[in-house]
């Protein structure tokens, strides 16, 4: 169940919550494919299953990118803001790919909201996120996001 708020205001009081974890997600080849032919980002590893079989992960990954593109489905099943008139992703104030997501695998996204603060006009809500690889002891990705909810 995400964390739900009626309004952007109402995140001030929610600084530090955990917002706990996704449903799993799925990462197939299929989904690679279409990254790749999106961002034109044709790489052996991603799109060759015969030859990244041979290779160092023995089977084709996702782009690092594309883990981080599936933030936000999955960061829209942890946080829930009400009544807003416009949301922005802001930007990342750090992004790191700890381990690759093999196709076929698993992912899902955890969170904590690590701040809470007005700007002009809105929220800013910098949330520490971690996508999680299952059976995978490293994370696919670490980052710090930031996030802007106008009402």
């Amino acid at each position: 169940m995400p964390l739900t708020v009626s309004a952007p205001a109402d995140l001030l009081d929610k600084q530090g919550q955990d917002l706990g974890s996704s449903d799993w997600f799925e990462v197939t080849q299929e989904d690679v494919n279409l990254f790749a032919d999106a961002t034109k980002d044709h790489q052996w590893i991603h799109v060759d299953p015969d030859r990244a079989a041979s290779g160092p992960f023995g089977t084709t990954i996702a782009h690092g990118y594309m883990s981080l593109a599936l933030v936000i489905p999955l960061w829209s099943e942890l946080l829930v803001v009400e009544n807003v008139g416009m949301s922005i992703n802001y930007g990342l104030n750090r992004l790191r790919f700890p381990a690759p997501v093999p196709v076929g695998s698993r992912i899902r996204l955890v969170g904590k909201l690590a701040s809470v603060s007005e700007v002009t006009g809105g929220i800013e809500v910098v949330a520490d996120l971690t996508m999680e690889v299952e059976g995978s002891e490293k994370p696919a990705l670490v980052a710090e996001a930031v996030y802007r909810f106008y009402p």
